[in-house]
């Protein structure tokens, strides 16, 4: 899968899981609407004082899961952060494009965006007799070693 088509995926999907780590390291999943920016960058929003964003400014490691309902899913793992300044102003307009009913939250400064660079991800469309599973191709993104199969 290419990344023009997560991003087209994403924006369809519109919502996913988005799974933090606690301060105590257990998994802790929400479901969210989260769209893709132009760079492939997943997007989404969050209350200050919500335990997601506690558990990211402490650690920014993520998994995503986008999609189900129509028998396809994008998995994906990432980083993510709290963009500022320029960057803040083009991730907020790309999330505020797809969601403009959420533009009164960030007026009013009652939310904060989080932006997930994604390092890896695969599609996976079980709608068929066998299932296909395809890597997605982020080549602006560094690669990390994922373990082999029962040893992680």
């Amino acid at each position: 899968m290419e990344l023009t088509e997560l991003i087209a995926y994403v924006r369809a999907q519109r919502a996913g899981v988005v799974s933090t780590l606690g301060a105590d390291a257990s998994p802790q999943a929400a479901y969210l609407a989260i769209t893709a920016s132009d760079r492939g960058e997943l997007l989404f929003d969050a209350k200050p004082d919500s335990r997601k964003i506690a558990n990211l400014r402490r650690d920014g490691r993520v998994a995503v899961v986008i999609g189900g309902a129509d028998g396809t899913t994008l998995q994906a793992e990432g980083r993510a952060d709290f963009p500022a300044g320029v960057e803040l102003e083009r991730c907020t307009a790309e999330y505020l494009e797809a969601f403009p009913e959420f533009a009164g939250s960030f007026e009013a400064g009652a939310v904060v965006l989080v932006r997930i660079v994604l390092d890896w991800a695969r599609h996976g469309d079980f709608r068929g007799e066998t299932p296909v599973m395809r890597e997605v191709a982020l080549a602006a993104t560094p690669r990390r070693a994922r373990p082999a199969p029962g040893t992680a």
